[in-house]
């Protein structure tokens, strides 16, 4: 229930604050940089909360804090009319958003290990919430307009903190982390050129996620036909999930994730030569194949290297790659692009990224082997 109201928060985050802070007179420019702030400011909030969540071997407390902070902040950013002032009150909000995502995958992860479940099937009701909060609330957005997402936004951060409450803490036990252990993570050159290659792949696709609303716009869809994209890609997320837990261990984690990059470089090729956005929404059923393949197999392997002590770590700091360093590149350059070459130019850029990423990970399969690091190693 937690993964899912969250996740409906994330939606409503992803699909419609572009288009709310377009129905609020500010420009792509001003819109790349509202959106570069947050993943400027998640690079070291979620190594700060990841840390903390180890050091005190609590997720469910850290939760809790950064919702009431979502809380309160988001508040201020939907009463701002100054974009200085929204700028400050945005990045504050980040600040609480953006370690929630890799705090939960770190709760999931450590529930998954104790219990024997399986990590697909509490993931998918995230995705089901994201595609809900799109599908759902971009027919309420049609009906009574953009100005109402500020009240779907606090309505379901309510939700969160509601149920963060109660959750049962996954970290109420165990080998408490010592700092020593983090430096020897930063020290292993697997895992630093793992990061450049997820950075290569996450400035493409967080291209999509910051733009694909207002690429659509321009092209004359419907806040609710928005909606509609952004929903069909988080249900197709759904079966790719199932598969991947169930013959997922069959193969290799980097040329699945070598096929996750060549899946988003057709997909965003693809969508540079789109100018009907009705078919916007068949493209993003590939969604399944390049992000649903791509974080399965990502959250996987990260688990084979990263020892339990150190998950929430190990989590915020694929976390501040994928999400906030990516987003910083994404939201800066993305915006500057999309302003002077349009649309279409910022997709294409995204195919040739993500196909780099995908010719490195097949090469450091072939070139080095995809076995794992050793735990001891890293304890050591």
């Amino acid at each position: 229930m937690f993964t899912f109201s969250f996740f409906m928060t994330m939606g409503i985050v992803t699909t419609f604050f572009p288009l709310y802070f377009d129905y609020k007179g500010y420009s792509k420019i001003e819109i790349g940089l509202l959106y570069s702030i947050g993943p400027f400011i998640g690079i070291a909030t979620n190594l700060l909360w990841g840390f903390l969540s180890d050091r005190y071997q609590t997720v469910k407390k850290i939760m809790i804090i950064l919702i009431v902070g979502q809380l309160v902040t988001s508040v201020l950013v939907f009463t701002s009319n100054w974009f200085a002032l929204l700028f400050v009150f945005l990045a504050v909000f980040f600040f609480f958003q953006q370690p929630v995502n890799s705090l939960n995958d770190s709760q999931l992860m450590l529930h998954v290990s104790s219990s024997g479940k399986s990590y697909a099937s509490f993931r998918i009701w995230g995705s089901i919430g994201f595609a809900a909060a799109a599908g759902g609330f971009g027919l309420l957005l049609r009906h009574y307009g953009t100005g109402l997402t500020p009240v779907l936004c606090l309505l379901t951060i309510v939700i969160s903190l509601v149920l963060a409450f109660l959750l049962k803490d996954a970290r109420q036990s165990g080998k408490k982390m010592e700092f020593g252990g983090m430096v020897n993570i930063f020290k292993s050159k697997k895992f630093v050129w793992f990061l450049i290659l997820i950075i290569l792949m996450a400035v493409s696709t967080r291209f999509n996620d910051g733009f694909l609303a207002l690429y659509m716009r321009q092209m004359g869809a419907s806040d609710s036909l928005i909606g509609y994209a952004w929903m069909t890609s988080a249900l197709s997320e759904i079966p790719m999930f199932f598969l991947l837990s169930k013959y997922g261990h069959r193969f290799k984690e980097l040329p699945l994730l070598a096929f996750a990059g060549i899946a988003y470089s057709v997909r965003f090729f693809i969508m540079g030569f789109v100018h009907n956005p009705s078919w916007v929404i068949l493209i993003q059923t590939l969604h399944s194949l390049s992000f649903g393949i791509f974080l399965f197999t990502a959250i996987r392997y990260m688990a084979q290297i990263i020892p339990d002590e150190y998950r929430s770590s190990g989590q915020a700091i694929f976390a501040a790659a994928w999400s906030s360093a990516a987003g910083l590149i994404s939201g800066l350059v993305g915006g500057w692009v999309f302003d002077a070459f349009g649309g279409s130019t910022v997709y294409f850029i995204g195919a040739v990224l993500a196909m780099l990423s995908a010719i490195g990970f097949l090469g450091t399969h072939l070139l080095q082997g995809d076995d794992h690091w050793d735990e001891s190693k890293m304890n050591s």
